[in-house]
């Protein structure tokens, strides 16, 4: 029978499980999948500039894969969601060159499948980038 683990991160995790009773992250055996993370702090405040949005996702990523015993070094696959104003058809280069470099910073090489999606909406009016995964955990490092 498989092991289920559920867990919600500290803070913002916290405030959304209380409001929307759903958890950040859920363990499965040795496969961890995360809710979307926005780039929000523990008060859903989200940054100004984009760059730092995207970073903070990636933040949240991170701390909500660190609840189920998971890390970027886990990673396989990646989704990420980010608003596009009506009428545009891509996503920016810019956008595309911020999430290399945090996939570059974060993940020593390892090189997930990733799926990005422009989308019109996002769960936060003022959001402009969400982030998924997928980690398969080798407890053995």
């Amino acid at each position: 029978m498989s092991k289920v683990t559920f867990d919600v991160v500290p803070g913002y995790g916290g405030k959304l499980n209380a409001t929307l009773g759903y958890s950040g992250a859920v363990r499965v055996d040795d496969r961890a999948e995360i809710s979307g993370q926005a780039g929000v702090n523990d008060d859903l405040i989200i940054p100004d500039s984009l760059e730092e949005e995207i970073i903070q996702a990636f933040d949240n990523v991170e701390r909500t894969l660190n609840t189920v015993g998971a890390s970027w070094k886990d990673v396989i696959h990646v989704n990420s969601y980010h608003k596009v104003a009506p009428g545009e058809d891509v996503i920016s280069e810019d956008i595309n060159t911020l999430m290399a470099e945090q996939f570059r910073s974060r993940m020593n090489g390892r090189q997930p499948v990733w799926t990005e999606t422009g989308v019109t909406v996002l769960g936060l009016s003022t959001m402009r980038i969400e982030t998924r995964v997928t980690a398969i955990v080798d407890d053995k490092n």
